[in-house]
Parts: C-alpha cells; structure tokens; sequence
C-alpha cells in the first residue's frame, strides 16, 4: 500500500490486488481496511476498490467491517459516478460496482456487458431451471422438457414496465448513452415468449406466444448484506 501511495506502481498494484481479493474472487478483512486510503487515488485504485466492494456480500467473516467503511463507500461512489458520466471506455467492467455501492451485490456480480451473458434461473410458475442468453448474436431463454429442448426468442420489456432494481439501472445506462448495457438490462428483465415446461402439450399451444405469461424472470436476490430499494426518482442517479 505504500509503494502505491508514492507512485503509480503497475507491479506493486497488481501484487496489492492478489493480497486483498484472495483468488480473484474473495475479499479478505484487509480489503475492507484499505478501502479509505484507496478510494480517491487513481484509475487503478478505483479499479481495486470497485473489485472489493463486488464481493462484499460473499464469505469472509468481517460482516462488520463494511459498516465500518460507509464513509469511504460513499465516497468511493460520488468519485465512480462522476467516472460514469463522463461515459468512460471502462464503463461495463465500471458500472457493475457502482451497483455493489447500491448494495446489489448479485447484479453486481451476474453482469457481464451483454455480449454474451448467461444467467441461470428458475422459472417463477414451475420451478425448472432457465438459462437465459444475451449476447451480440442471439437472445433466447432455453429450458429442456426431458431430452426436448424448448427454446424462446426474449422479449424486451418496455421502460414503463421496468420497477425496482431493473429500472434504476436501465435510468442510469439510458442517461449515459450505454446502448447495449440498456437492451441488455431490458431484455434480461422483459419476458420470455412461453412457459418454460408446459404442464401437457395441449397447453403448449393452448396459450398464443403473444400473450403468454413471462417464464425465467430474473428474482432480485437480498444478500447478507444487500436490501432491495425502490427505482430511482426522475433526474436522480444515486439512491
């Protein structure tokens, strides 16, 4: 940390990552510590910072330390905001932990830029497991009924019909001019064109795709540390 705070180490930054987020993947109590001195530095400090805060809500017995952190959280999130406005190159790997300073720690982590996402879910009327497909080439949600696969083109869901989570991020990526994070965020939150396994075949076709109900909506998960709020306000970006 404090060859970092002398000069803008490449080498001393990448050792510093290795020993905060253990693996790539788990944050250790140091983490934690260090975010006050790491959050206004520089590009790669708010890069390090940002990968921190994405894994706060997993696994490392320091439940308290975020708490202890609100302050410099905060500002953390005031210094990567204004880092988004000014619509960065770095805005998908950027905007994931703008989420995990909101607490969504799950989208946080389920987001990947929408060029080739795959999120696995259950479907909310019978419980099979979904995956659903975004990326540059297609966007699909696919179950299987035995060795049948059943597979749906995904419907976008509307600005006016996005609440919660999903609405804020997509106020926040349309107000930046993220096209494809805002279709990726509509798609992943619209509906999909069938149940994902029909109850009989008559059902099968017993429903027009046009008015079928959604199968595979992704469920807003509260973590250990997370709360689920409601979307932003006209004009607003923070909550």
């Amino acid at each position: 940390m404090e060859r970092v705070e002398c000069q803008d180490d490449t080498e001393a930054w990448e050792e510093l990552g290795y020993r905060l987020v253990l693996e790539g993947d788990l944050v250790s109590p140091a983490g934690f510590a260090a975010l006050p001195r790491l959050t206004p530095r520089s590009a790669a400090a708010r890069d390090l910072a940002g990968r921190i805060l994405e894994r706060a809500a997993g696994h490392h017995d320091c439940d308290d330390l975020p708490a202890d952190c609100t302050g410099a959280i905060a500002e953390y999130g005031a210094v990567l905001d204004r880092h988004l406005r000014s619509r960065p190159a770095d805005y998908p790997v950027s905007f994931p932990a703008l989420l995990a300073v909101e607490e969504e720690y799950h989208w946080a982590n389920a987001m990947e830029g929408f060029t080739d996402d795959i999120n696995h879910v259950e479907c909310p009327h019978c419980g099979v497991g979904v995956t659903i497909v975004i990326g540059d080439f297609e966007c699909y949600s696919q179950a299987w009924d035995g060795v049948e696969e059943i597979r749906r083109d995904l419907r976008p869901a509307a600005a006016t019909e996005l609440t919660g989570t999903g609405r804020w991020m997509h106020q926040i990526t349309v107000c930046d001019g993220q096209e494809v994070l805002a279709n990726g965020i509509a798609d992943l939150f619209g509906r999909r064109n069938a149940r994902a396994v029909p109850a009989s075949s008559t059902s099968r076709t017993s429903t027009p795709p046009s008015t079928a109900r959604s199968c595979g909506r992704p469920r807003r998960i509260r973590n250990d540390l997370g709360r689920i709020t409601g979307g932003a306000t006209a004009g607003s970006r923070r909550r």
